[in-house]
């Protein structure tokens, strides 16, 4: 090997050295650096770290006629980020007021009924007393004649007659004291529907009442908020 030739490897062989000597000076200054300070840290762009995650579901069911929210967008609590069309839960709750009405009326028309059915009964019972003071006063007559037709004082037909007309006093006093139990019937089978109640506090008032109130918690469903704040990390609509 000439001169020239073994300079430049000597060169060559210091340059070299000189290199591996910078690689490993960085790799030890590049190595200290990650122990000491970066390893504690982590960086994405398209990833996430382990942390509280809501997920959200409608509570009913309907079609999505606006998102309000894209993947990684920031969202504040209470923020719409789905709505759903509102028509079948608008059309639901309107048929739930109109039955609830409809139920308001027929409860009032019980109590109604009710008062009615008091003010019968009396009309009956004043009958029965009627008719039982005619009997009365007829078999009285028939009493007190009875004896003198035997002296002939009396007619045997006006006597009859007497006799015919407490006969009929006495079927008039039966079917009024029979009208009187079927108006105490019907007034206690109305009662039974009212007593110890109002027309607000009837049960079929209060069911109809909770229909009304599940109608409209549908409708207010329809809008699906963000329950707190925070990125939406996965977005996905049905």
């Amino acid at each position: 090997m000439n001169a020239p030739t073994a300079k430049m490897s000597a060169r060559r062989r210091q340059g070299l050295t000189l290199i591996a000597i910078a690689v490993g000076v960085g790799g030890i200054a590049w190595g200290g650096w990650h122990w000491l300070h970066n390893r504690h840290h982590q960086s994405t762009d398209n990833a996430y770290v382990a942390g509280n995650v809501a997920q959200i579901t409608p509570q009913v069911s309907g079609t999505a006629i606006a998102i309000g929210a894209d993947d990684n967008d920031f969202v504040k609590a209470g923020q719409v980020l789905v709505r759903l069309d509102p028509a079948d839960a608008s059309v639901a709750l309107a048929q739930a007021e109109a039955q609830l009405a409809q139920t308001v009326r027929e409860v009032r028309g019980l109590f109604a009924n009710t008062a009615t059915l008091q003010a019968q009964l009396k009309a009956r019972e004043a009958d029965a007393a009627r008719a039982q003071t005619e009997r009365s006063r007829l078999e009285n007559d028939e009493s007190r004649r009875a004896p003198l037709v035997a002296t002939g004082a009396v007619g045997r037909e006006e006597f009859e007659h007497i006799q015919q007309q407490a006969a009929v006093a006495q079927q008039v006093l039966h079917a009024a004291q029979a009208a009187v139990q079927a108006a105490r019937e019907q007034l206690a089978a109305s009662q039974a529907q009212t007593d110890g109640t109002s027309v607000a506090g009837h049960p079929a008032v209060q069911r109809a009442a909770a229909k009304v109130r599940e109608a409209d918690l549908a409708l207010q469903r329809i809008d699906l908020v963000a329950p707190t704040d925070g990125h939406i990390a996965k977005r996905g609509v049905q």
